[in-house]
């Protein structure tokens, strides 16, 4: 099989994911491949969700995009419905050290052009958050930071690309890349697909590399040497909905050369998370998670807030960070084949500067002989669910409603009916596995995760599924891939071991 397109992107996190979505009505014939069997599935999924302040990053072009690229957040709210809220942050201070430490990341963020920065005294924090350790000196709060579901976004944004006619082929991996071998000199993307290991053929005018860890390789298929990548893993630990609502800002540390440090904050859900670590030179493949660690950064945390339930832990997870060797994002056109423009390098502030980095992108393709427009708003996507909040009798009736019946409850914790999974399972995106039903639902994301909800999951993918190439991918989530997680029990006895 071969595909023509004028422009083919390699690689479905929230970076490849925005530039498509930009060039949507571009008039363009434009492929996604993802090698993956759903979007999100990288870095984009497994990291904090922070839209950051921009005042932290001292230059290049993670400290030139990052605050407009924040800047963008509530328009893209507006238009595609995905989660998204601003909080404001605040670096806290423990110390006389830390305190003046602040005033030079309030300078930064000046310089940066950020307006919303203010230092707090200790009064001051106390009243804002009343959670936060009463040792703490003194805060600087950023208005405007947020947070936000970064996986949610990307599957918004895909859902409307494919809508207005982009093509997406997930389950795709790039083989080979001959930059000349296509029809009339374009380029060759050689893929292996599906479970069958079919061999199947791109050709376009010009390609975007935003293969997150992956674009290291991509970049060696074109040995051009432009990107150089090595690896940083972070852990988080979720705990249950609910336990965020006492926290109203995301809550950072003093940053270190190894990045922002711990922090504690709600997810737009109420979940209160904390994390990462950064543990470098680790596998891409290597998304474990390890008891020492995970008590390190408990520990770590409860400097900021120290009343933080070990109880209501639910989940463990980590995510993978590309790191380039020039310390910064890699977006530009390859130094041999102007025609291809990587995104790579995409460490943190990566999520917040997503739409500025797929506006950069669009211009070098513009520069490179593309007409990329942007579109920015159709009409306001319509989000897959809305507020839950079904009284405990009437949930127990809808529990036990027969299979088929929209109303049907299907996930007890997060109140995820039959109709909102089917309304997922129906849109752009081909839905193939529990995790992506969960993604897109929350339906397994609860206290008991998955426990109650999953078989029932399993079984309306079976109903409905059963068209999807190599059918349901229920071995591809990760409750079932082999990954070791410290599950919380685990978590729980070894903190009271430590005291």
């Amino acid at each position: 099989m071969n595909q023509t397109a004028d422009l083919i992107i390699i690689g479905a996190g929230v970076v490849g994911a925005m530039t498509a979505w930009r060039a949507r009505h571009s008039g363009l014939r434009i492929v996604v491949i993802e090698q993956a069997n759903d979007v999100s599935m990288g870095s984009t999924k497994a990291n904090s969700g922070i839209i950051h302040g921009g005042y932290a990053e001292k230059s290049g072009l993670r400290g030139k995009l990052c605050y407009p690229g924040r800047l963008m957040y509530p328009e893209l709210e507006r238009a595609l419905n995905f989660g998204f809220r601003t909080t404001g942050s605040m670096i806290l201070a423990f110390s006389e050290d830390e305190a003046h430490g602040l005033e030079a990341i309030l300078a930064q963020g000046r310089q940066n052009g950020v307006d919303d920065l203010e230092l707090l005294t200790r009064e001051q924090v106390m009243a804002m958050e009343s959670e936060v350790n009463p040792a703490v000196s003194a805060a600087l709060w950023c208005r405007g930071a947020g947070i936000a579901s970064p996986y949610e976004l990307t599957i918004a944004l895909m859902e409307q690309a494919v809508e207005a006619g982009v093509r997406f082929f997930p389950s795709t991996k790039v083989k080979a890349i001959d930059p000349d071998g296509g029809t009339d000199g374009g380029i060759r993307v050689t893929c292996e697909q599906g479970v069958s290991n079919q061999t199947v053929e791109f050709t376009a005018g010009h390609l975007v590399n935003a293969a997150g860890a992956g674009s290291g390789v991509v970049s060696a298929m074109l040995d051009d040497g432009d990107v150089r990548l090595t690896f940083r893993k972070g852990e988080y630990l979720l705990f249950r909905k609910g336990s965020g609502e006492r926290i109203n800002a995301v809550l950072f540390q003093m940053p270190t050369a190894l990045g922002k440090g711990i922090l504690v904050t709600s997810t737009v859900h109420g979940n209160l998370m904390i994390g990462p670590d950064a543990q470098n030179d680790t596998d891409p493949e290597d998304t474990a998670t390890d008891v020492s660690s995970l008590a390190t950064i408990f520990r770590e945390a409860m400097r900021s807030v120290p009343r933080i339930d070990p109880a209501h832990l639910i989940r463990t997870f980590s995510g993978v960070r590309a790191i380039d060797a020039s310390g910064d994002f890699v977006i530009k056109p390859s130094s041999k084949h102007p025609r291809i423009i990587h995104a790579a390098g995409i460490q943190s502030p990566g999520l917040t500067a997503a739409p500025a980095i797929a506006e950069l992108v669009q211009q070098q393709l513009n520069d490179a002989g593309l007409p990329v427009s942007c579109s920015w708003v159709d009409a306001p996507r319509r989000p897959i669910y809305g507020p839950r909040n079904v009284p405990t009798p009437e949930l127990k009736e809808r529990i036990a409603l027969p299979k088929g019946n929209p109303e049907r409850i299907v996930c007890r914790c997060e109140q995820v009916s039959e109709a909102e999974i089917l309304d997922a399972m129906q849109r752009s995106l081909p839905v193939t596995s529990p995790d992506a039903v969960k993604r897109r639902t929350r339906a397994g994301m609860g206290w008991c995760q998955g426990q109650f909800c999953r078989p029932r999951v399993v079984e309306y993918l079976r109903d409905h599924a059963l068209e999807a190439p190599g059918g349901i991918l229920e071995t591809e989530d990760v409750a079932h891939s082999g990954i070791s997680r410290v599950r919380g029990d685990e978590f729980k006895k070894a903190i009271r071991e430590l005291g």
